[in-house]
């Protein structure tokens, strides 16, 4: 099996002049002061030291930051947001600017509950930092991401930079699972409910029409498509039958307004390979999006371990599939560097140069 250069691309940090700010911020927010609870005990994701060291143990390993959860519309309204995600990202910039061989690009968080603030900040941080695409969660305080009001996101990330999406997925507690209850119980808001949550504003973006407007867009859904791969012919051939259960709206225009099946609008999406190591989710993943839109994902540092148990378990599944060389050099690195538009070389001694493309 050929060694082969590595580029997780939906691993999580908090730079530690933003991370010193949200503690202040938890100071008043209950519900966000117990999220830091749980921060706190992972250094690897707020002490760059701690990743770094982390790091050294996993040959031809790179990261692509992306900022860790609470959205930067939760943690405050539109007024104060912008100045956060400015923080997080001069933040991201610095540490890629001060690290490039392990850490080679990262991605610009926005504030979305202010989207005149969200197209300026990201121009600045794209092309004034260097960011490789942009963030956005699977909702926007409660708000679908198919508003019209957030579609000016969307097409300046696709027609004016030609970069990914990141798409990661959001909810609290607060998610009831019965409406007879306020709150969602054992976890399962988080355990069930962030690959219904992805799987949600997938559909959405297929049936509002987003992918016919923007047939270029590249939105890489954390954990692997979530849903859609195994649920591939319950979208299929169910969809095909879009509007047999509904009376009051009328979808099968809407079905034939579409102009394919839906199944093929959801395979338009991407997916990482972050689902916990489990060999046959990333059989499943690569069935369903082809070779091509499946990208090396781990969720460092959100692991047992705090840090290395995810990449290491990933790689290991990915490796145990036995995938052709070509596959496995897709996966683990060239599909992130066609996207993102960088040169990420192996070097004879084994560290990797980046080489990033010409302005």
């Amino acid at each position: 099996m050929q060694k082969q250069l590595k580029v997780d691309i939906f691993p999580h940090i908090f730079p530690q002049s933003f991370f010193e700010r949200m503690k202040g911020i938890a100071a008043g927010n209950p519900a966000l002061a117990a999220s830091i609870k749980r921060w706190l005990n992972i250094p690897v994701l707020w002490d760059l030291d701690a990743r770094l060291r982390m790091m050294r143990d996993f040959k031809d390993y790179k990261q692509v930051l992306t900022l860790s959860l609470p959205a930067i519309e939760f943690l405050a309204g539109p007024e104060e947001s912008p100045a956060l995600a400015r923080l997080a990202n001069d933040g991201m910039a610095e540490i890629v600017a001060r690290h490039p061989d392990q850490f080679p690009a990262f991605v610009a968080s926005l504030p979305m509950n202010n989207v005149p603030a969200a197209l300026d900040e990201m121009e600045r941080a794209i092309r004034r930092l260097g960011a490789k695409g942009i963030q956005v969660f699977t909702n926007v305080n409660g708000r679908p991401l198919d508003d019209p009001e957030f579609y000016p996101i969307f097409e300046r990330c696709v027609k004016t930079f030609d970069l990914p999406i990141w798409l990661h997925p959001v909810r609290t507690a607060k998610f009831s699972d019965y409406a007879a209850e306020s709150k969602s119980k054992y976890e399962i808001w988080w355990l069930f409910g962030w690959p219904y949550e992805t799987s949600v504003c997938m559909a959405r973006m297929v049936f509002s029409g987003m992918l016919q407007k923007l047939p270029d867009m590249k939105v890489i859904t954390h954990h692997l498509g979530a849903m859609a791969p195994f649920f591939d012919e319950r979208i299929g051939l169910g969809m095909d039958q879009m509007g047999a259960r509904t009376v009051d709206e009328d979808y099968g225009v809407l079905l034939k307004r579409l102009g394919k099946r839906p199944l093929d609008y959801f395979k338009m999406f991407y997916g990482d390979t972050s689902v916990n190591g489990s060999a046959p989710a990333i059989r499943c993943g690569l069935d369903f999006f082809g070779p091509d839109r499946v990208l090396f994902g781990t969720d460092c540092p959100f692991d047992p371990e705090g840090g290395p148990t995810f990449i290491r378990e990933s790689i290991r599944a990915i490796d145990s599939l036995k995938l052709p060389d070509a596959v496995r050099r897709k996966v683990y690195h060239e599909n992130a560097t066609r996207m993102l538009h960088m040169k990420l070389a192996l070097s004879p001694g084994g560290r990797d140069a980046p080489k990033r493309r010409k302005k």
